[in-house]
């Protein structure tokens, strides 16, 4: 790692592990340990740690670790909830300011990637993007900065929820066709209830694997007492 920017990139390597739950949610990780992985001395780690747990990525247990912020229902309820509200808006009322060509170029590539020619990285990145085309086109600062707060959060439930579910790749790009089809024939109404029905669609699978999981916790509370 280079000199000068140490703890820009110990937040760039930790934050990404968080969010492709290479440290997964609840875990607890040790700072000496990620010392090691990373190559890094105390104070970038320490200084990157710090950052992290202003944005509720973990929480920082003294003389225990770091734990890992939990995905919970309650979570995954208030993101989806913020989700629901600003991006079928924008879709609905922004849509019109992406240039046909965009569109088209995306719905090659949903096409591209059923057929196999795109690579399942590749589409994680394009899905990243995909969202952020319609708040972007807003040009409001201020959705901008919401987005920005739960952007890993969202990045996170990615993840997950593609593990949860071997076939959520392909239903998220037939979902994402059901936006891009009618915003081509400017039907700005149905675009965005594309939108509503691909969040509500995402929702369902993260909220079935967390619910899942914490059923499961619960049981093996009870079968150790």
């Amino acid at each position: 790692m280079k000199k000068e920017p140490l703890k820009h990139q110990a937040y760039q390597i930790i934050k990404e592990n968080i969010i492709n739950c290479v440290y997964a949610p609840d875990t607890i990780i040790n700072e000496e340990l990620i010392r090691e992985e990373i190559g890094a001395s105390r104070t970038p780690i320490r200084d990157a740690l710090s950052r992290l747990e202003q944005e509720g990525l973990i929480r920082i247990l003294p003389k225990k670790g770091i734990i890992i912020s939990s995905m919970t229902a309650r979570e995954v309820n208030m993101l989806y909830e913020a989700r629901n509200l600003l991006e079928p808006y924008a879709v609905l009322h922004y849509g019109n300011r992406i240039s046909p060509e965009v569109y088209i170029q995306y719905y090659q590539m949903y096409i591209d990637y059923m057929e196999g020619k795109i690579s399942t990285y590749s589409y994680s990145d394009m899905d990243d993007c995909f969202h952020q085309l319609f708040i972007n086109a807003s040009e409001n600062s201020y959705f901008m900065n919401l987005y920005s707060t739960i952007e890993s959060q969202i990045r996170r439930t990615r993840v997950i929820s593609g593990r949860a579910s071997s076939a959520r790749l392909r239903d998220t790009v037939r979902e994402h066709l059901a936006i891009v089809k009618p915003a081509l024939k400017n039907d700005w109404e149905a675009a965005s209830q594309g939108m509503l029905h691909h969040l509500s669609m995402s929702k369902d699978i993260i909220f079935d694997y967390i619910l899942s999981r914490e059923v499961k916790n619960l049981r093996d509370g009870s079968s150790g007492d």
